[in-house]
């Protein structure tokens, strides 16, 4: 077997929720090629779309925390009960706009559902989402109780307070990295178990297939795939990433808009380049 590849999502693979017909040519390449690709994500699984999850080997969601093969669930950590509650409490006590993440369901309030759908389709936030509103906002299930559903990670978009400072509250028990949508500033972010991030699920991936971690490739552009990059044997980087992201980086590519997987690919020796016209 040739090199395994964690892809991230949003912002990697797709800008805005739209995918370069590029990037799906390469990955279909490089599995005929002989390399396992896999989607590397912090949404959870039933935020991403079958036919998006259909064009890869495996999926690894909610930042690490679920892992799918061959339709077999390896990993799928959620938040035990009573720290689902407390954290529960305290972003309604903050006025937070939020999703509770599972991987077969998606909640939100019903109140929170309205104020979600006004800031990221209708307010200033509108163009950092565009297609992708469509795949946040379809999925969610309106819950009236959400302190009792189940859930691996917390994604907020608007908070009273910074959300380090939420975290900080909830104790040792939650981490928190910023937004993906870097615009959103600090009193949004994405709250999951403290100990599980993407390099916890390519582990699983990498114990499962027995890997060589030399073998082993991850890209990506934001806060929570710092982990991952510096963990794989090459680590690749988005063009306009977070700072911390491209220092590590072994390779930096083109943002998705200019197909960078493609060159990521190529580069890697996962796909062919074009022939050259004579």
């Amino acid at each position: 077997m040739g090199k395994t590849v964690f892809i991230d999502f949003d912002g990697t693979y797709a800008h805005n929720g739209v995918i370069p017909e590029g990037h799906v040519r390469a990955v279909e390449q490089a599995r005929r090629n002989g390399h396992r690709v896999l989607l590397c994500t912090g949404r959870p699984k039933i935020l991403v779309a079958p036919d998006h999850a259909a064009v890869f080997d495996g999926l690894v969601a909610a930042a690490g925390g679920y892992v799918e093969l061959d339709g077999m669930v390896l990993a799928d950590r959620r938040f035990p009960a009573d720290l689902a509650r407390r954290a529960v409490e305290l972003l309604e006590a903050n006025d937070a706009v939020y999703i509770l993440e599972g991987p077969d369901a998606a909640y939100v309030t019903s109140q929170g559902r309205d104020r979600l759908r006004r800031l990221i389709t209708q307010g200033e936030q509108a163009a950092n989402f565009g297609k992708a509103a469509d795949g946040i906002l379809g999925p969610l299930q309106i819950t009236d109780d959400p302190a009792s559903e189940t859930f691996a990670k917390i994604t907020c978009f608007q908070l009273a307070v910074p959300s380090a400072e939420l975290a900080a509250r909830l104790g040792p028990e939650v981490d928190v990295v910023p937004s993906s949508i870097g615009s959103l500033g600090e009193r949004a972010g994405e709250f999951f178990l403290a100990g599980v991030d993407k390099s916890v699920g390519i582990a699983v991936v990498e114990r499962h297939f027995g890997l060589d971690r030399a073998d082993i490739i991850a890209i990506g552009d934001g806060h929570n795939d710092l982990e991952m990059v510096a963990y794989a044997g090459t680590g690749v980087a988005i063009e306009g990433g977070v700072p911390e992201l491209l220092a590590l980086a072994d390779l930096i590519v083109p943002a998705p808009q200019h197909e960078g997987l493609v060159a990521a690919f190529e580069r890697l020796g996962l796909i062919d380049p074009p022939a050259q016209a004579a």
